[in-house]
């Protein structure tokens, strides 16, 4: 029997325009856009259609707009092929909530509401820490280690996304991250691309935000897991437990992702197609670089669903 993971895209898939083709034909994504709307307090829609990208690249927004698209896609998906169902779903850091959305694990309205609460957190984080990103290129996790060690000066300076076999991204001081950019092709490396973020996402810097999002952690309903499979970033195991869910969400914003793990983790488990449901295509580029055998579809877009047989 074959077995199918649904994989949700993290802050970065963001894009002018995301979502909006869905709307003219499918009145539920229309329907769920403007819940979204009501929740969050301002126009989702125009924001994602018009933009400023100033603004939809921010932390603040773009992590509920990113939630709300790809939950519009995982529901149109809903009607297009309602026979097809997951049996683990995953998502990139952000997207590990739209991943318990499509567990069951727990309602659009409460995810809308973390996320939103989350990237306040971080944002408000971030204002007070100066940190940085950077995504190193072509090294090993030693390398990067190592790469890390030397430029750190005394500050926060470690890897903390592991993506795919030569792409590591690195998280700390903003100074610390800018001298690691001089050195990183002196030690090897093919690139070092600082990213467009708001802080040192997923270290120490970030513990005021995971302090606040516990607190409203503690407050949401999740669910226990049941016939569908979570799988956590932090560790590549499934989440037994709510409370295991609750402590992964929020170790998840002061420790490195695992993401080239829990994907190798989900195909020595058996799964046999995976589907990347949200905006862009980062994490079907991921999965190429992690096992180029592996069966990826893309559902980012109207046109997505063209290809899919109805049911």
């Amino acid at each position: 029997m074959k077995k199918t993971a649904f994989l949700f895209p993290g802050q970065g898939a963001q894009a002018i325009g995301m979502g909006i083709d869905l709307l003219e034909k499918w009145p539920c994504a229309a329907a769920l856009l403007e819940r979204a709307s009501e929740i969050l307090g301002y126009d989702l829609k125009q924001l994602c259609a018009e933009g400023p990208e100033e603004k939809l690249n921010s932390t603040v927004c773009s992590q509920p707009a990113i939630f709300a698209v790809s939950a519009m896609l995982l529901k149109v998906l809903g009607e297009v092929s309602p026979s097809l169902k997951p049996d683990v779903t995953a998502g990139l850091s952000l997207g590990e909530y739209t991943a318990l959305y499509a567990a069951g694990l727990i309602s659009f309205e409460d995810g809308l509401r973390l996320v939103q609460k989350r990237g306040q957190a971080m944002q408000e984080a971030a204002d007070v820490s100066s940190g940085a990103m950077v995504s190193i290129l072509g090294l090993d996790e030693e390398k990067v280690r190592q790469l890390c060690k030397e430029a750190a000066c005394g500050q926060v300076l470690e890897p903390v996304n592991f993506n795919c076999p030569g792409q590591i991204v690195i998280s700390g001081h903003k100074e610390a991250c800018l001298r690691a950019v001089k050195l990183a092709e002196q030690v090897g490396a093919i690139k070092a691309v600082p990213l467009a973020v708001a802080g040192a996402f997923h270290t120490i810097l970030m513990l005021p935000a995971a302090q606040k999002l516990e607190q409203v952690l503690e407050q949401t309903e999740i669910c226990d897991p049941d016939d569908v499979q979570v799988i956590a970033n932090i560790d590549a195991e499934y989440y037994p437990s709510a409370q295991a869910i609750r402590q992964g969400l929020v170790k998840q914003l002061i420790q490195p992702i695992l993401w080239q793990k829990c994907m190798e983790r989900l195909i020595r488990d058996q799964i046999s197609v995976f589907y990347e449901i949200g905006p862009g295509r980062v994490l079907t580029g991921l999965m190429k670089r992690i096992d180029r055998k592996a069966k990826i579809i893309n559902i980012s877009s109207a046109q997505s669903f063209d290809a899919l047989p109805n049911d």
